[in-house]
């Protein structure tokens, strides 16, 4: 058996689904990203919610929803495991009582994953997390373009006069140069606000914003297709937060809003990625106290794995073409 063989997520006939190793897939655990192509990395985290706490019990439950994930992907025929090396490389070791120190911890980290050459899947934690993610970025890759689906800009100068917390992430990342701004696009943004510039601050800055309202009843297939043209091969980071999503698919998150995507328009998302230079990307605000069914860390988990399977490396044959049927 090849080495690559050696790294596939324990198969549900070696061991019942409900056992087995605590890990993303039931994948090997690793300590470093030494020798991987792709890591799993949980950021348990919360304390830069505004609302509803509890995403910091979020990689744990996403880690234990994705056992029932296998390895082939039926709808892309992608085989992530049959080309990547890919484990599970456990928590950030965040500091609970600071999220300042926090943030500089999560960089560090990054900077360790990045420097031996793994792309990074990370499983939030809430959203502040994605800033010191990008900063960690911007040192190997200079500035990125940025693909982020939520209900939310998080572009505020300040919650509650402190500049970090998970609704000012892409307003700390701009300002810090990690991001390449014409090609920066933010999907699924709706609700309500306080003035016009909780979106068009962004698009002052050169970015697109593509409101929830622009997707309704629509594939986002022709949409991806523009933006992989507009991208071409850049470096891009890839964040998810589970909010986008309408509640009626994903109730357990902090900051629920009505009239958000559904969960097929996410998968066409994130496949829609595929043929961009993704290094990394991220999926955040699962709160587990407010998902008494465990869906919203379900289908975190498939997207996760999604991501996966567009990494660069991974190879791609359209197995259900529409109108096959």
């Amino acid at each position: 058996m090849s080495e690559r063989r050696l790294n596939q997520p324990l198969g549900g006939n070696e061991m019942p689904r409900f056992g087995g190793p605590a890990t993303m897939m039931r994948l090997p655990a690793r300590t470093t990203a030494e020798g991987l192509d792709a890591a799993f990395v949980g950021i348990p985290m919360d304390i830069g919610t505004s609302n509803r706490s509890g995403t910091r019990h979020g990689p744990r439950q996403i880690r234990d929803e994705s056992r029932m994930l296998r390895p082939y992907n039926m709808a892309t025929g992608a085989a992530p495991f049959e080309q990547l090396q890919v484990a599970d490389i456990g928590d950030v070791p965040i500091n609970t009582f600071d999220l300042k120190k926090s943030v500089d911890i999560i960089t560090a980290f990054y900077d360790d994953v990045l420097g031996h050459g793994a792309i990074p899947l990370t499983l939030g934690g809430d959203h502040t997390l994605t800033w010191p993610i990008l900063r960690a970025m911007r040192k190997k890759h200079g500035p990125v373009a940025l693909i982020h689906v939520d209900a939310h800009a998080d572009i505020n100068e300040a919650m509650f006069g402190e500049t970090v917390a998970h609704g000012t992430p892409f307003r700390r990342a701009w300002e810090d140069g990690c991001l390449i701004n014409e090609k920066v696009f933010q999907i699924g943004l709706r609700g309500t606000g306080y003035s016009p510039e909780d979106f068009d601050w962004g698009r002052q800055q050169g970015w697109t914003v593509i409101q929830a309202e622009a997707c309704w009843y629509r594939s986002m297939i022709p949409l991806m297709e523009r933006i992989r043209d507009r991208i071409g091969d850049a470096p891009v980071y890839l964040s998810f937060d589970i909010d986008s999503l309408d509640p009626a698919f994903a109730p357990g998150t902090g900051t629920v809003e009505p009239g958000g995507l559904n969960i097929w328009q996410g998968l066409e998302i994130v496949r829609g990625c595929t043929g961009l230079n993704l290094v990394g990307g991220d999926l955040v605000e699962v709160s587990p106290p407010y998902d008494p069914s465990g869906n919203t860390a379900l289908i975190g988990a498939n997207l996760l794995y999604e991501m996966l399977c567009v990494l660069p490396g991974v190879e791609q044959k359209t197995v259900v073409e529409q109108g096959d049927w």
